[in-house]
């Protein structure tokens, strides 16, 4: 039986038997066709190239140097940075795939939309599932790590700090962390505004952390001391690679930039510039900025500090002036993840809503200004409860998982593409294709393994929850599976 609520040649046939309907698939054309449409309006198409690569520059920079860096350094030592290379390059695998899909399907849903069109309903889902966790997740951790500068912004400034019970969450010695609960209500203001005015704002505040990475390198190097990095690798390869696995949740952002699909002027030209552009300048100072504060504090000393190098500008001129100073900085450039990782949250819960997967609340736009504000304000609220209640080593974990999980799924989409639709119009295409996937998929299935296995209870709660939701909610009212779909 065919779909008769789409255009013939969007139609695809009616799947009745179980296997058959857990494994439709949404055509290419369809998901293109569909690009921006909504409840009740239509995104708007308003991001260019340079906003497109501060979207996936904003989501990433700064997430792995200003936040989880103190959470790395005592996992690897000085070799950090070799575990940022590692990161770095399984981020690049995966990211040579996600340009190539991004040119060839600019949507709004990212990996969940290219799992759609290539490995059928169930597997978007459950990709779709991880990204949930994946953006969600990190909003909450990267609003932890900003309390955390907060604090040392106003303490150096006006002498005082937001007492433990309001500025740390349970099992961290506090109550209920309010600041991160109000970056992310902050940055929910601004999405509200549209994506336009989001885009400007988060231009600003990458500006702003690139200075401020740029002035603590320029500062900390004069504390650089050649001795902290003898026994460049105390806890062996498996502290690099355990290192490298939570820092992975720092490279989360260039996939950011693929969320904005339905946004974008010329979306399969720009995509896949953004998302490499952003990759490399971010890749480079995150290297740079790890040598740097490795080199001017002893690796024992980082203490799983969320305000590391804010101490160590400090430490190095002996003046609380320059700590102050990236604290303040830090403040802002933190702000930029929390709003472009939640934007993108937001735009991938818009497209499962469009397929019917979740409830279409997620998918209304505002007229106005072009913004699905209700999704806008559900997924903020829960992101920063979330922040507010738990501690951020577990939270950088559970982003890392979700993340490598998505990541694999979209180095097989490729390929899978490449097989089914070889004729198929691509701006961007994977060199050496189907090797650099295979070896995408393989550097994430084997930083997966390095997480803990209470990382991996975690996940494994999580995706039977998502699991459950889907044949109780989603696999019913798919709009591949009703008749108006």
């Amino acid at each position: 039986m065919l779909d008769q609520g789409a255009p013939p040649q969007q139609r695809t046939p009616r799947a009745t038997g179980l296997g058959a309907r857990l494994m439709r698939r949404k055509p290419v054309e369809r998901l293109v066709a569909e690009g921006g449409q909504g409840e009740g309006g239509a995104l708007r198409r308003s991001l260019g190239l340079w906003q497109l690569t501060m979207i996936s520059i904003g989501a990433t920079l700064g997430t792995g140097i200003f936040v989880v860096l103190g959470e790395a350094v005592p996992k690897a030592g000085p070799a950090v940075t070799l575990s940022f290379v590692i990161a770095g390059l399984t981020a690049l695998f995966s990211a040579l795939s996600y340009a190539e899909l991004a040119g060839t399907i600019p949507v709004a849903g990212s990996s969940y939309s290219y799992a759609y069109a290539t490995m059928g309903e169930l597997i978007a889902w459950i990709c779709g599932w991880c990204l949930v966790l994946e953006y969600g997740v990190s909003v909450a951790a990267v609003a932890v790590g900003w309390g955390e500068y907060l604090n040392e912004l106003l303490d150096g400034t006006i002498g005082v700090t937001i007492p433990d019970a309001l500025s740390a969450p349970p099992g961290d010695g506090g109550v209920f962390n309010l600041p991160a609960l109000i970056v992310v209500l902050l940055a929910m203001a601004f999405l509200l505004g549209g994506a336009r005015e989001s885009a400007r704002a988060n231009t600003v505040m990458v500006v702003v952390k690139i200075a401020a990475l740029v002035l603590f390198c320029a500062i900390g190097v004069q504390g650089f001391r050649s001795g902290n990095y003898e026994h460049f690798m105390p806890l062996g390869m498996a502290g690099v690679s355990a290192a490298g696995a939570t820092l992975f949740f720092s490279y989360i952002g260039f996939d950011a930039a693929s969320t904005a699909g339905e946004e974008a002027k010329d979306a399969q030209r720009d995509l896949p510039r953004a998302i490499m552009l952003s990759l490399v300048i971010v890749t480079a100072l995150y290297v740079l900025v790890a040598a740097v504060a490795v080199g001017a504090k002893p690796w024992r000393h980082f203490n799983d500090s969320e305000a590391a190098l804010a101490q160590i500008m400090r430490e190095v001129t002996g003046q609380s002036f320059w700590g102050t100073l990236l604290a303040f900085c830090a403040v802002i450039a933190i702000a930029s993840v929390v709003l472009t990782v939640l934007y993108g949250q937001t735009r991938i819960l818009f497209a499962m809503s469009r397929d019917g997967l979740v409830p279409k609340v997620f998918s209304r736009v505002h007229p106005k200004t072009g913004a699905p504000r209700a999704n806008t304000v559900i997924v903020s609220l829960f992101c920063g409860v979330l922040a507010a209640a738990i501690p951020l080593g577990q939270l950088a974990d559970a982003t890392s998982i979700g993340t490598l999980f998505a990541f694999a799924l979209v180095n097989i989409a490729v390929v899978v593409l490449r097989r089914t639709s070889p004729d198929m119009p691509r701006t961007f295409r994977v060199p050496l294709s189907p090797v650099f996937p295979a070896l995408g998929f393989g550097f994430c299935v084997w930083m997966m393994g390095s997480l803990s296995t209470v990382t991996w209870v975690v996940f494994g709660v999580w995706m039977a929850v998502g699991l459950v939701f889907y044949f109780v909610y989603g696999h019913r009212r798919s709009r591949l599976a009703t008749p108006e779909g």
